[in-house]
């Protein structure tokens, strides 16, 4: 049984694009332990929910959807996880400067492909933009707009200014939109917040020895 949206895991976004939000969905990285956050195709349609990606409508649609297939519903979560280890690794490879040809960008140019075959130019209330053609049966929409995100990254100057967070217990991908490029948390509220505590702690130990 697909889990009740009332219920649903509450998802962070601090990286500041999607594709980077996505790519943070596995907490603790570096630990022995790491959490997933995507456990089941619920999270995934509640992330999606979340994020601006579906209204809840859909995201009722799609449970009901997920419901009545739930092999197909498992198929998409693991191919949404696949996806998203591949953008991280993309992106973390980005931020320390090395190359990203691999595996990874092969799924990344495959998923491309299968995401354009559903997009098109809709009117909006500007005027002209990308939207998307979807089915009923599509329990992977909410995917697409992320796989266009990590491609206009891959191809944007904001590439130069993707990090990776400071903290050891994070690593977690951001957006540095700071005026000297020089943020080095994910969120200063928590892991920021989190390394001041430990420096103030060994300044105060090494004072007492």
């Amino acid at each position: 049984m697909v889990d009740n949206l009332m219920q649903a895991r509450i998802f962070e976004f601090t990286g500041g694009l999607l594709c980077l939000d996505f790519a943070n969905t596995l907490e603790d990285r570096p630990s022995e332990h790491p959490q997933e956050l995507l456990t089941c195709y619920s999270d995934l349609v509640s992330w999606g929910q979340q994020a601006d990606i579906l209204e809840d409508q859909e995201a009722q649609q799609l449970l009901k959807e997920a419901a009545h297939s739930p092999a197909e519903a498992s198929v998409v979560l693991r191919r949404a996880v696949a996806l998203r280890e591949a953008i991280y690794w993309l992106f973390e490879r980005v931020a320390q400067g090395a190359s990203v040809e691999g595996d990874a960008l092969v799924l990344l140019n495959a998923a491309i492909a299968d995401t354009m075959t559903h997009a098109q130019i809709v009117p909006g209330a500007a005027g002209l933009t990308w939207g998307w053609s979807v089915n009923e049966g599509d329990l992977d929409r909410m995917l697409w707009p992320v796989v266009r995100s990590a491609a206009d990254l891959l191809t944007s100057d904001e590439l130069d200014i993707v990090r990776v967070c400071a903290s050891d217990e994070c690593n977690w991908l951001f957006l540095d939109t700071s005026k000297n490029h020089s943020r080095r948390w994910c969120d200063m509220k928590s892991c920021g917040n989190r390394a001041k505590a430990r420096r103030h702690y060994g300044r105060k130990k090494g004072s007492s020895l």
